[in-house]
């Protein structure tokens, strides 16, 4: 008997040892000490997103399974770029769950889960296939919107841009890194790279594009009436860019372009092998702000699809500004060579989502290498979220928010103490009661109890699971249920001490008497905790987790642990000695 409590003892000893060394806080990758024991999202705050795939864009034949499964590897890709510390990324039906805990700048975050990053790179046409189309369109949208309704375009009060673009460099450019067709510039400067940066002719401002859109200044325009400017309302609107095929819009008049070239009737006239993009830069000029709209040819020189890295991103020694290096696959080069040496000194945009990046003038043909400058006025950080969507790749379709809530910190601070009083209080009033009503057996059931926690804590480290305020509810749920074992199991010992029989061999028969209605209970529970995790989300599979494994320790703790401190309590009395139960 001994020998066998004696081995109970050890394998009791070498679980609480291994749960508790699973406890001892860590080191991270970066040196940093941390908890072993990781809090959830509504413990220490952070960001859900519950995310949709908009299958409105999507091919007729298009399946929604497999494009749900596809973005769901694309944004776990992101996030795990990112770099959050044990996100939740998991699929719900035929949404997306993204759980984020403990970030620091949701709004960036968000801002990579919603970026589609379809990269595509577009020649920039001259513009004259739309200019020949815009009295046509004007006449559409006079027809479509009608004369009351059309705001009349202020031609009297435009500026004259050409005067004040002349000095505007262009938004960005991209550049070769292939070292064989680009050398060094003089003085050992930069090099005198295959495509270089856009700078208009300032020898000549305002100069437009030959059929350009015409410019208005103060004079001319005070004569335009404003009939005229009513029955021209996109002509009017428009203003002729610092390259071919690039016109300007203030941005006030935005909104009203959009939804005029979105017109049914518009959309029919544009011509089929050209597309239209805005872009990201704001143009100021004049006191006032515009932004580009370009003239693409429809058909891409290559897309993100044929990008085989991206990054890391850094600086451009000389301007200091922002870049992002990349590299092609070898189709992909074979593509780019062969496309851009049928444009050399045109001009090609680099667009991301449907938006213009940046464009420069080819003046040699690229290869496999290149790299993406940004903007003066873009942040280092942007170069970064940017070189991480493309490496991450591109969503299959665009998606959307489809409900999203932001936990702080300081909530999470409150349910951490609320959870931590709940778990004092409802342990507290547990052992009191135990020990009041089964006093000495209260007091080993108690023991038992405090091994069943070490073990329901160390089996949540071990298996990096996020304590969640939902998982302290089961926690706090499982403790019941451990009290609860070792209750049937005392009942029943009383049941055999008042049928008359001894103490050794009442508590024989309560165990295994007791044996079958625990392992009912605990399995039911079980089952339940499992369901709940397969099909539940979030906060429900926390609970689910917390649940399951405090199931399993409450069954072991109850069973084998109370049974090896009774047996020992028992070895210290006599054989005829009654039992304080």
């Amino acid at each position: 008997m001994f020998a066998t409590v004696k081995w109970r003892l050890v394998w009791i000893g070498l679980l609480v040892l291994l749960c508790g060394w699973a406890l001892l806080p860590k080191e991270d990758a970066d040196g940093n000490t941390v908890p072993a024991l990781k809090l959830g999202l509504d413990l220490q705050g952070g960001m859900h997103l519950e995310v949709e795939v908009d299958m409105t864009q999507a091919p007729p034949d298009a399946d929604l399974d497999d494009a749900v499964d596809r973005t769901l590897t694309t944004l776990r890709n992101r996030i795990d770029q990112f770099g959050v510390e044990e996100p939740t990324i998991q699929r719900a039906g035929d949404r997306i769950i993204v759980e984020l805990a403990g970030i620091d700048d949701p709004d960036r975050a968000k801002s990579i889960v919603e970026q589609s990053a379809f990269m595509e790179f577009k020649i920039i046409t001259d513009g004259q296939a739309l200019i020949a189309q815009l009295d046509r369109m004007d006449r559409a949208i006079v027809a479509a919107v009608g004369v009351e309704n059309l705001r009349s375009t202020q031609l009297e009060t435009q500026i004259d841009l050409g005067e004040v673009l002349g000095a505007i460099d262009s938004a960005a450019s991209i550049t070769s890194q292939d070292t064989t067709a680009a050398a060094p510039g003089p003085g050992g400067g930069t090099p005198d790279s295959a495509v270089r940066q856009v700078a208009p002719d300032s020898s000549t401002p305002g100069a437009a594009p030959q059929g350009a859109v015409p410019q208005h200044s103060a004079d001319s325009a005070a004569q335009d009436s404003v009939t005229d400017a009513t029955l021209r309302p996109l002509t009017g609107m428009l203003a002729a860019g610092r390259v071919p095929g690039e016109f300007l819009v203030a941005l006030q008049d935005q909104p009203t372009v959009v939804a005029w070239l979105d017109l049914p009737e518009v959309q029919a006239l544009i011509p089929r092998d050209v597309t239209l993009h805005w872009g990201v830069e704001e143009v100021p000029a004049g006191g006032s702000t515009f932004l580009p709209l370009y003239v693409l040819e429809a058909e891409p020189l290559i897309t993100g699809d044929e990008l085989a890295d991206a990054g890391p991103a850094n600086r451009d020694p000389t301007f200091n500004q922002p870049i992002v290096p990349f590299e092609t696959t070898r189709r992909g080069a074979r593509i780019f060579e062969r496309g851009t040496a049928q444009n050399v000194n045109n001009y090609m945009a680099i667009v991301l989502d449907n938006r213009v990046q940046s464009y420069a003038v080819i003046r040699s043909v690229l290869s496999r290498r290149a790299q993406i400058e940004l903007s003066p006025g873009a942040s280092f950080q942007e170069a970064q979220d940017l070189a991480l969507v493309l490496r991450a790749g591109a969503l299959p379709l665009p998606i959307r928010i489809a409900a999203e809530y932001t936990v702080g910190a300081s909530l999470g601070e409150d349910s951490i103490r609320q959870g931590r009083t709940a778990f004092i209080v409802g342990v507290a009033g547990v052992v009191v009661l135990v020990i009041a009503y089964y006093r000495v057996a209260g007091v080993i059931a108690v023991g038992a109890l405090s091994i069943y926690v070490i073990l329901m804590l160390g089996g949540l480290a071990g298996l990096e699971a996020n304590l969640t305020l939902p998982g302290i509810a089961g926690l706090i749920l499982s403790i019941g249920m451990a009290v609860d074992a070792n209750v049937l199991i005392f009942e029943r010992i009383r049941e055999e001490l008042d049928a008359g029989k001894t103490p050794r061999t009442a508590v024989d028969a309560g165990f295994g008497n007791a044996l079958s209605a625990i392992v009912d209970a605990n399995l039911t529970t079980l089952i339940t905790g499992i369901i709940l995790f397969q099909f539940g989300t979030g906060p429900v599979r926390g609970f689910a987790v917390t649940l399951c494994i405090g199931i399993l320790a409450s069954f072991f703790s109850a069973i084998y642990v109370t049974r090896t401190l009774f047996t020992i309590y028992l070895n210290r009395r006599g054989s005829n000695e009654s039992v304080s139960i």
